[in-house]
């Protein structure tokens, strides 16, 4: 299982990375835009070279000089610099990105401002502003990890409205058009317990051991136990919790801390009798 949650992981990763490496050139043919055809054959040779490299920006900025408005290499140049921390040149590069191609970017651009800066007011207007424009399934963060709706509801939570962050997750998951995430019961679940609604909780708990079992919803799962006045069961589960805490089966996304993460030190602390009530 181990193994295989990794494979997942590494997976989604370079799914991710994929999906945003990839053009079709031939598509501008098709539209008669010959300049962003052009453009896009010059931006493919950007992949011969590292990511963070004066070659590969070099390349896009030769797409660009082709075709001014070649969103793609705005948006791929952008990604070095956010990596980077230099997120002054990403916001210029990006927004650019967006400006050229809305739809196309918008949603990646809101799923920065909640991954990278935990600007959530910002990611919530870019992923509400998708949905304005674009009927279908608006897509998934760029690793892969998260449908936009996920990250709009975790924005909405973190913004203190809860209520609102439930109600969006509820409709997400209840649409069979959607792909139900790795995190997405968890998130729901801790939604749930923060509210007071324990029994609702425990049945997402259990279908994320379902999912994707791992530290943070056995610890979530012992606190509803505790809360219920269930020690055997707050034990069984806190011990779990450590058990795959240890074996690194836990919330791992790249670049950036998740939102309910837990760490060895607070699950040593709820076994211990030191943490305080939940």
């Amino acid at each position: 299982m181990k193994k295989l949650t990794k494979f997942i992981f590494i997976t989604i990763i370079i799914l991710g990375q994929n999906i945003i490496a990839a053009q079709n050139c031939k598509a501008f043919l098709y539209s008669k835009d010959t300049l962003q055809y052009e453009a896009c054959l010059i931006a493919e040779g950007a992949y011969r070279y590292y990511q963070y490299s004066r070659e590969y920006q070099e390349t896009l900025d030769k797409a660009i000089e082709k075709c001014n408005y070649f969103s793609y290499a705005y948006r791929n140049k952008s990604t070095a610099y956010l990596k980077s921390g230099d997120f002054i040149t990403w916001k210029y590069l990006i927004d650019k990105a967006v400006e050229y191609d809305f739809s196309g970017n918008i949603g990646y651009r809101g799923w920065c401002r909640f991954q990278f800066f935990r600007d959530y007011k910002g990611a919530v207007e870019d992923i509400e502003s998708l949905e304005a424009v674009y009927k279908g399934n608006i897509g998934y963060s760029a690793g892969g990890e998260y449908h936009l709706k996920v990250a709009k509801a975790l924005c909405y939570k973190q913004m203190g409205m809860l209520d609102k962050a439930i109600s969006i997750m509820e409709q997400y998951m209840q649409d069979s058009t959607q792909q139900i995430s790795v995190f997405d019961h968890l998130h729901l679940g801790v939604m749930y317990f923060e509210t007071g609604a324990v029994d609702k909780a425990i049945t997402q708990f259990n279908f994320q051991i379902e999912k994707n079992d791992m530290a943070e919803n056995q610890y979530y799962l012992a606190l509803c136990h505790k809360k219920l006045a269930q020690s055997d069961l707050f034990l069984q589960h806190m011990t779990k919790a450590k058990e795959l805490y240890l074996s690194n089966r836990k919330m791992v996304i790249i670049y950036t801390e998740p939102i309910d993460r837990v760490y060895l030190e607070e699950i040593n602390l709820a076994l211990n009798g030191l943490m305080d009530n939940k």
